[in-house]
């Protein structure tokens, strides 16, 4: 009898309730996730004082945890197929918040804290390649692309709400013990995570459904560059995007700016990049592909210019903009994934994209880090600043392989 939650040839329930269940359970693991991979960037000032770090070492605990995530998505995939995916997404949330909840209860010290994190990003690399494709799958028939950006959105969403409850807490409470707290969150979501979805979550549609799909796989050799073009812009956005907020805790303080103040300007990064995720969807749609990456990056590139000679305050201002083109590009893209990979790939697609995207998020803090030490977190900012601007010869590229708009 096949497992409930493996991707197999079963048909899936087309029930709205059970659409909707499916699109809310994942959103919210997506938000718990993203949150926890995030939250490494309010503690980064506190690591360096606690242990004496220095920039490149603290990107290498960010890259531990995120290297992680990125490295085992496709063997996610693959135990997904044997035990399912909803439990093993269920057992990926536990371990991440395991993770946290052993630092804040142990008193680590920096050989415990960075074992801890690879564990945390191993749990974590469960997420998305399985939540996204128990989404997509779900919404097979119609509304994929809306239910992914929903997704997406999601994801922004804990990326606001975790850092900034971790920000708080650090007011009133040493930092192991508000980890401990927030480690708690991931071990109760493990255990709701299968009793909310469905049955028969992550089963394919219908068997007509493997092959409706223009996908890049089923193309003449010239069009089967497109999903590696895609995965290569993601790449970049992602190495873009983590080599900033690497960054801008110390841009920040070096304007002033206390643990408190470093947590709100994250959550008006994320708040902005949540805003981006919604509006970047909708103009991908109109848009199309190349003209809205044009317009993100530009506008994330010049943000970041922008950012380094300004006082705390305006500097605050900016963010949120900066947020919405620093996040934006990535909805469009993934929402791009599905038109380019048949239904019964995506969860193996998924995989190797978020592979992609998350080891250049993973790699970049690390890279970046290096040039911090050397030049400074404001003039390593610029760099990251023309490195984004990469993406734009690439989306004209790809672009004569996608449907318009």
């Amino acid at each position: 009898m096949p497992n409930a939650g493996a991707a197999t040839d079963a048909p899936a329930a087309d029930a709205p309730i059970a659409r909707k269940r499916v699109l809310w359970t994942a959103s919210a693991a997506h938000a718990l996730h993203d949150g926890y991979t995030d939250l490494i960037y309010v503690l980064l000032p506190v690591w360096q004082a606690e242990f004496a770090l220095s920039y490149a070492a603290l990107g290498a605990l960010r890259m531990l945890y995120t290297g992680a995530m990125a490295s085992l998505q496709v063997p996610a995939t693959l135990l997904a197929g044997r035990i399912g995916a909803v439990t093993v997404l269920a057992l990926g949330t536990a371990l991440a918040g395991a993770a946290y909840l052993l630092i804040g209860l142990t008193g680590a010290g920096f050989t415990l804290l960075a074992a801890a994190l690879l564990a945390g990003g191993a749990g974590s690399s469960t997420q998305h390649p399985l939540a996204s494709a128990l989404v997509s799958r779900a919404y097979d028939q119609s509304g994929a692309r809306v239910a992914l950006g929903t997704y997406n959105f999601a994801g922004d969403l804990g990326k606001m709400a975790i850092p900034a409850a971790m920000a708080w807490l650090l007011v009133v409470l040493p930092w192991r013990d508000a980890l401990g707290l927030i480690g708690v969150l991931g071990l109760l979501a493990a255990i709701a995570i299968p009793l909310a979805l469905p049955r028969n979550a992550g089963r394919i549609a219908t068997p007509a459904a493997k092959h409706a799909s223009v996908a890049a796989l089923h193309l003449p050799p010239p069009h089967r560059i497109a999903f590696p073009l895609l995965m290569t812009i993601g790449v970049i956005d992602s190495a873009t995007r983590m080599g900033f907020l690497a960054f801008l805790p110390f841009v920040l303080k070096q304007k002033g700016a206390g643990l408190e103040t470093i947590g709100l300007a994250l959550t008006l990064v994320f708040a902005g990049g949540a805003a981006g995720k919604l509006a970047c969807g909708l103009l991908g749609e109109r848009l199309g592909v190349l003209r809205t990456v044009i317009l993100t990056e530009t506008a994330t590139a010049l943000g970041i210019l922008a950012l380094a000679p300004l006082p705390l305050v305006p500097a605050l201002a900016c963010l949120p903009l900066i947020g919405l083109a620093l996040n934006g590009t990535s909805s469009v893209l993934y929402g791009t994934v599905p038109e380019l990979v048949a239904a019964d790939r995506r969860e193996k697609a998924f995989g190797l994209f978020y592979t992609g995207t998350i080891g250049g998020g993973a790699l970049a803090p690390a890279l970046y880090g290096l040039i911090g030490d050397a030049v400074g977190p404001a003039s390593a900012m610029i760099v990251v600043s023309g490195v984004c601007m990469a993406t734009v010869p690439l989306a004209i590229a790809l672009n004569p392989f996608l449907r318009r708009p």
